[in-house]
Parts: C-alpha cells; sequence; structure tokens
C-alpha cells in the first residue's frame, strides 16, 4: 500500500503541487515541500556560490548545498513511492532512478505532448499518459 509519495520534478513545473493536491485528496501523503524553494533556486545558489568566488565542485561540497541535499535525501529515503511529473530534469530523473534502486514503486507522469520517446522509462513501476489515468489508478489502489 502506499501511504506517501515524492513528488519528484522541476521547481519551474506548476503542476508539481496541483499534482500534489489531488493525490492528497486521496489520501496518499504527497511530498512536494521542495517545491516552495522557488524556480530559481538552483540559479540563486549558483549566482551566489560563484558571488562568492566558489565553482562548482567547491559549491556542492558546501553547507548549502549539503543541506538540502540531506532535506531531499531524507525524504527520498522515507516515503513510500516516487512519482516524477515531467517535464524535469536531470536531477528528478537522478531522484526518481534512486528511489527505483531502493526497491520502491516509480510511476512517472509524461507531458501531454510527449514527442520524445525513452525506452528507460520501462525501469518505471507505471509510466502515465494523462492525470486523468494516474489519478484512477491510485484512486483504486488506494481502494485494494
Amino acid at each position: 500500500m502506499i501511504h506517501s509519495i515524492y513528488i519528484v520534478g522541476s521547481l519551474r513545473n506548476p503542476e508539481v503541487p496541483l499534482v500534489a493536491n489531488e493525490l492528497e485528496k486521496l489520501g496518499i501523503e504527497a511530498f512536494d515541500d521542495w517545491y516552495g524553494a522557488g524556480p530559481e533556486a538552483d540559479d540563486k545558489w549558483k549566482e551566489h556560490e560563484q558571488f562568492r568566488g566558489r565553482g562548482y565542485a567547491e559549491a556542492l561540497d558546501g553547507y548549502a548545498a549539503r543541506h538540502v541535499f540531506a532535506f531531499d535525501h531524507h525524504h527520498l529515503n522515507r516515503v513510500d513511492a516516487g512519482l516524477l511529473v515531467l517535464p524535469a530534469g536531470r536531477s528528478g530523473h537522478l531522484e526518481l532512478g534512486y528511489i527505483t534502486g531502493l526497491g520502491k514503486p516509480s510511476f512517472i507522469l509524461t507531458e501531454p505532448n510527449h514527442d520524445r520517446w525513452d525506452v528507460m522509462y520501462c525501469f518505471a513501476t507505471k509510466v502515465f499518459f494523462s492525470k486523468d489515468e494516474m489519478y484512477e489508478y491510485f484512486r483504486e489502489f488506494r481502494d485494494v
């Protein structure tokens, strides 16, 4: 049974909190608190680190990066499953891969016009091609 799900996605994807709200209505804890950092969080982190004279390698070893990573890592470990809401970038795909590697169910909600196909999405437990399909799946899953 899935009681909690980590919503994986882009800070720039406005669908993330909407999907989280709908899953919460189904009785599933949908963790998306990372989204509150805002759409420019990664850019601002980079700007700050560069202003301070640090490169990428130093920044990854810095307090800000380690703190944000620890926050996300903790929640990736504690949830029952993960859901990648596309479009998303490299970190989103790494996070879903991490969840998959832990042996937890992993899901992908594709973009409405999924022009690019990717066979590696077969690693996911299920790929949804519409929000309605996804909500119906979790509604039925909850009732089992």
